[in-house]
């Protein structure tokens, strides 16, 4: 098997640049689509890595198609029926980007990030540890790190600009910013796709702990699921077979690459250090691993 292209930066000079955040690129297409291509780049502690991860776009790609796929009956999605030769009539600039780019249709973003968290750990466990409680969800006394929660919860944030920190918001701050029932539905889609997904998964060996959901509105107001949807960028997935409670489980995501960050003297600023290759080879090997678990027939 040849080694996977490594984009860093894409560059399209017949559509015009609308954004780069940490992963994507973003280009206009017309008045109704956008072309989103997914990077190499990675970031951790809410900061861009100097070093791609190859292949990484590739994977995230087809892990999030896959999903949109699968999820269809839940919920719309942004992707459209334009092909990439419509978009990108350039042969050698589609490509670049081949496998990794996605003609979606232009919604408008809800402002807020929706979590659903299955089991304890992260951000949620040192909340826990704090008050009993994640973003003011109360839960049972006694859990361990890394514990299934009794039911999956829904513990949104705010979106932030890249670079700034997410914050996690309360479902009454929720209702403030999109109205009773478009949080209501927001909430009960989030936590169907969870559980849909967390149940396939696990039947090929991952448990997904938690996940982010970003979602839009069209022009007559329908919820759709955007951006990308239950990869290693957006997930943390756990190998079954080496989960225990009280422990933080090895992870198919960028918790490898945090993990090694954190034995460095940084300060989580930037410029971020660079990555040992041997890192990098892992990682890359990390979200394969995922990508095949996942999508085998």
């Amino acid at each position: 098997m040849s080694a996977p292209s490594v984009l860093f930066e894409s560059s399209l000079s017949n559509l015009k640049l609308l954004a780069r955040g940490k992963v994507r690129d973003i280009y206009d297409i017309d008045d109704k689509h956008m072309l989103i291509v997914t990077t190499d780049r990675l970031s951790a502690f809410d900061v861009i890595l100097p070093d791609p991860i190859p292949g990484k776009g590739l994977v995230l790609s087809h892990v999030s198609n896959f999903w949109f796929e699968k999820m269809a009956h839940v919920l719309p999605n942004h992707l459209s029926g334009m092909t990439l030769a419509e978009a990108v009539p350039d042969a050698a600039e589609r490509e670049q980007i081949e496998g990794r780019a996605i003609v979606v249709k232009k919604l408008k973003p809800l402002p807020v990030e929706a979590i659903v968290r299955g089991y304890i750990i992260g951000s949620g466990w040192k909340d826990y540890q704090a008050s009993g409680a994640i973003c003011g969800i109360q839960l049972p006394e006694g859990l361990q790190q890394a514990q299934q929660l009794p039911e999956p919860i829904f513990t949104p944030s705010s979106k932030a600009a890249v670079g700034d920190h997410d914050e996690n918001i309360s479902f009454a701050q929720t209702v403030a910013l999109l109205g009773g029932a478009m949080a209501e539905q927001v909430r009960k889609a989030s936590l169907t796709l969870y559980q849909e997904a967390a149940a396939y998964a696990l039947e090929r060996g991952i448990i997904i702990a938690d996940t982010k959901f970003e979602f839009g509105l069209d022009e007559q107001g329908a919820l759709h699921l955007i951006d990308e949807v239950l990869t290693p960028d957006s997930s943390r997935f756990w190998p079954a077979d080496q989960y225990r409670v009280g422990i933080s489980p090895p992870s198919f995501d960028k918790q490898y690459v945090r993990d090694y960050l954190e034995t460095l003297a940084w300060d989580k600023k930037p410029p971020a250090p660079h990555l040992p290759e041997d890192v990098i080879q892992r990682t890359a090997e990390k979200y394969h691993e995922a990508e095949a678990q996942l999508t085998r027939a």
